[in-house]
């Protein structure tokens, strides 16, 4: 049986991963699908129970749906365990196994952008602290982060992560937005704020030292407004696409038994597609 995957969502239509994976499938002469399908919140616990049934191996999980998904799995790897959300499906001995890939297709797509970025990360200063922040914080703590001061408007969602991941986690002086980038290694964006249709991210990095590195997990637009900034201040810096086709590779190899690879014609063609459409 020609082996089929699939992304839910809702919704799901803005999705760039069945671009993808139908690139990597022709790539590598394989016969299978990767099917894009809109799954209200009310419908994934049915869907899910009949996965194999439907000829299904697997598939992503985007939101609402990855912390539901996750407590449906039967078997979840650590790092799905200690962020409880997956993004990530597959069947294995008749049971709904989950990962989550996020946090290692943050610092896949950083090793590339910025070579060497990680050998100093006194302070790194977060955006946001839903549950993108929980990711990206997961990766940095696993890269040696010293410290990391999150910047969010309720300090209750900060707290949770200071709760979840230990001393590290320090929650940003509202009243003091320049203190919290000061002296940082690392700025990282976690909030939709500054993609299409949103809202833009309003934030002075003058207070970055020199050497820092601007991350933005955004991809629409490529470049966003945090970007622009900082390369403007000759700061080093690392969009959201390459976290978009890092966080992919994972999957794809367990539904598909191949590893794909990230190479810089899928990054122009996905790159092409998010310029297009927007």
């Amino acid at each position: 049986m020609m082996p089929r995957a699939f992304i839910i969502g809702w919704p799901v239509a803005q999705s760039r991963s069945p671009l993808i994976h139908s690139t990597w499938l022709d790539e590598l002469h394989i016969n299978g699908t990767y099917e894009r399908l809109a799954l209200p919140p009310q419908e994934i616990e049915a869907f899910l129970s009949t996965l194999g049934e439907g000829g299904f191996v697997g598939g992503n999980v985007t939101i609402p749906h990855k912390e539901k998904a996750f407590a449906l799995c039967a078997v979840t790897t650590p790092t799905a365990a200690r962020l409880e959300a997956v993004n990530t499906l597959w069947m294995e001995g008749g049971k709904l196994c989950g990962d989550n890939t996020d946090a290692a297709g943050f610092l896949a797509s950083l090793d590339d952008d910025v070579p060497g970025w990680g050998k100093t990360l006194e302070k790194v200063a977060v955006l946001g602290a839903g549950g993108a922040a929980r990711a990206v914080l997961y990766a940095l703590l696993s890269r040696g982060a010293r410290r990391i001061v999150v910047i969010n408007r309720t300090q209750a969602r900060g707290e949770e992560l200071r709760s979840r991941f230990g001393a590290s986690i320090v929650l940003a002086d509202p009243g003091d937005p320049a203190g919290a980038l000061a002296g940082a290694d690392l700025l990282v964006n976690t909030t939709s704020l500054g993609m299409a249709g949103q809202p833009p991210l309003e934030i002075d990095l003058a207070p970055l030292p020199g050497h820092a590195v601007v991350a933005d997990i955004v991809y629409v637009p490529l470049e966003t407004t945090l970007l622009a900034n900082a390369r403007r201040r000759g700061l080093r810096t690392s969009g959201g696409i390459g976290m978009l086709l890092h966080q992919a590779v994972p999957g794809f190899e367990r539904w598909f038994g191949v590893r794909p690879r990230v190479t810089p014609a899928l990054r122009a063609r996905v790159a092409a597609d998010i310029e297009g459409k927007g």
